[in-house]
């Protein structure tokens, strides 16, 4: 005959009830009182590692046999299916049963007061047991004064508690030393991490090399010398370096130098140095992948340096060596950048009667290189072409495409064609050179001895036109489609009435639109900086009036993208004296 009765455990109040319940169940089932309080004792301390680990448990009581003699309470505690997965085994305990066949025990209460009470009542158990205990310890004292009386007795029970006192001692003094260690591990890897955020947060070589001997002063070394291999030429006879310093140079191992043997994990024993015979030295390569930077070399804060701090040294120069070897990788290909932004840009000519001013900011983020471009050249007919181009994207990249576009342009002026023709072209050679390239421009169109300025546009922002009375227009006929879109087009010119004085800007999107706001205010505050300049100024100064009517623009830029702009002034007529 077996009776079954289950419980869900999921929190403190499960497991108080689940106890009460098996409890009362012992009782029922005729379990001695010192048995049952075995039983509670252990499933309490179960349920306390059950409820630490967390997860839902099932406790299932099983009662088995028909008769005194075979009769068996069997408690099991059962993990949830992610605890038994992850090998968590069911516990069980079990105690004769002398009355199998008695009545099931009702339920624990859910009333918290009731529960409460019934926690309190199935202590009973306990008591029980502290009375038999109490017994013991009669009989006990009982016995003390014949216990008193056996020497050796006496002896023995004195050596096996100074024997427990020092394995107790011990056991303390190892969790101390285990928890000094742990300490001191958890800070050399704090400084590891905050000093690998140090210096990987600048891409300056030298910036890098200047913090570490901050970072390690005095801490972890007395003194820090860097030496870097590029860094010596051209700049006279290298200081001397120490003989171990050369050797971890043309081994990549690192060296100790000392007068006593440093038992430093992968590091390699060299006599003192010559330099510094009194001071140990340890010299770490600075060592990528590609070829070797440097060697770090240090003298310890003390007599000598642990093992454990000489592994993390030799961990936080491998990682300023790939810091040091990323920073001059960016600055390499910044230069080249930088070189290739300045060739790119275009010298303005200088025609009669017509001002050129051009400002070009890349985007601070990233290589100092963009798609924007601005251009001004002559056609064969005497016409001065203007142009303000932004190729999509950013980069080494973009900056290639918007040459290609550039050259493509003068290429095509050659032949002569207005403003929108040669926008038109454009557009078929991007569409076929880079189908997944596209790109914005405006272009116009100033010929001599005329009062009127030919322009067009694709896809890419109104040019602004001053007045020479301080009026200002924004040119915002229709403009084609953006260049190299699967689309075919024609970009069709405009023309507008200009007298001397007047003065146009030509921009891309990057100097008036803002993510927050669009690209229309951006347009209005440009005219009205524009229109702020006045007639002199732009006669007599139009690099200073370039650079007045960015200010106001840049205020509030996050200068995510590039900025150009190109202003056209016509010059004036002179004053009578």
């Amino acid at each position: 005959m077996t009776r079954t009765s289950t419980w869900q455990i999921g929190a403190v109040v499960d497991a108080a009830r689940a106890r009460i319940a098996t409890a009362r169940l012992a009782a029922a089932y005729g379990v001695p009182a010192l048995e049952r309080t075995r039983l509670t004792t252990a499933l309490s301390a179960r349920l306390r590692q059950c409820l630490t680990k967390g997860g839902a448990w099932r406790l299932t009581l099983d009662v088995t046999g028909s008769g005194p003699a075979d009769g068996l309470l069997t408690v099991t505690l059962t993990p949830d299916r992610e605890a038994s997965a992850a090998g968590e085994p069911p516990w069980r305990i079990s105690v004769a049963c002398p009355e199998p066949t008695a009545a099931a025990h009702e339920e624990a209460p859910d009333d918290p007061a009731a529960l409460a009470e019934a926690l309190l009542g199935a202590d009973e158990d306990t008591a029980l047991a502290l009375d038999r205990l109490t017994e013991q310890e009669d009989l006990v004292a009982a016995h003390r004064e014949e216990l008193h009386q056996t020497n050796q007795g006496v002896l023995a029970l004195h050596a096996e508690l100074d024997a427990a006192g020092h394995a107790q001692r011990e056991a303390f003094a190892a969790e101390r030393r285990a928890r000094t260690e742990a300490e001191q591990a958890r800070r050399r890897l704090t400084f590891l991490a905050d000093a690998s955020t140090v210096l990987t947060t600048s891409l300056n070589h030298e910036e890098i090399v200047r913090r570490l001997p901050d970072l390690l002063v005095p801490r972890y070394a007395d003194s820090v010398d860097v030496w870097l291999f590029d860094d010596e030429g051209g700049r006279g006879p290298s200081a001397p370096r120490p003989a171990a310093a050369v050797l971890a140079a043309r081994t990549g191992r690192p060296q100790y130098a000392a007068d006593h043997p440093g038992g430093l994990p992968g590091v390699d024993d060299r006599p003192p140095s010559a330099l510094e015979p009194t001071r140990p030295l340890l010299c770490v390569p600075l060592s990528t992948r590609r070829a070797p930077l440097g060697v770090l070399t240090l003298s310890p804060p003390g007599a000598r340096w642990e093992p454990d701090d000489a592994v993390m040294l030799i961990e936080l120069c491998r990682r300023a060596s790939i810091a040091i070897d990323n920073a001059r990788r960016f600055e390499h290909n910044r230069d080249i950048a930088e070189t290739l932004q300045r060739a790119l840009l275009t010298e303005l000519p200088a025609p009669p009667g017509l001002g050129l001013a051009a400002r070009y900011l890349p985007a601070t983020r990233g290589l100092n290189i963009g798609g924007d471009w601005y251009d001004a050249f002559r056609q064969p007919d005497g016409s001065l072409i203007t142009v303000v181009g932004d190729v999509t994207g950013h980069g080494l990249h973009a900056a290639v495409m918007m040459s290609q576009l550039r050259t493509a342009l003068r290429a095509y002026a050659v032949d002569g064609g207005s403003p929108g023709r040669l926008l038109t072209r454009l557009h078929v050679f991007l569409h076929h050179l880079q189908p997944d390239l596209f790109a914005t421009a405006v272009i116009a169109r100033f010929r001599p001895g005329e009062d009127t300025v030919t322009w067009a546009a694709a896809g890419h922002p109104p040019p602004v036109l001053r007045l020479p009375d301080g009026r200002v227009r924004v040119l915002d006929a229709k403009p084609g489609a953006m260049l190299g879109i699967p689309l075919r087009q024609e970009i069709g010119d405009h023309t507008v009435r200009v007298s001397p004085g007047s003065t146009l800007a030509l921009y891309t999107d990057g100097l008036v639109e803002r993510r927050a706001a669009g690209i229309d205010p951006g347009i209005e505050r440009l005219a009205a900086a524009l229109g702020g300049c006045g007639p002199t100024e732009l006669d007599t100064d139009l690099e200073g009036a370039a650079d007045r009517v960015l200010e106001p623009l840049l205020r509030d830029s996050e200068r995510d993208d590039d900025v150009c702009l190109l202003l056209c002034h016509i010059a004036g007529v002179p004053s009578p004296p």
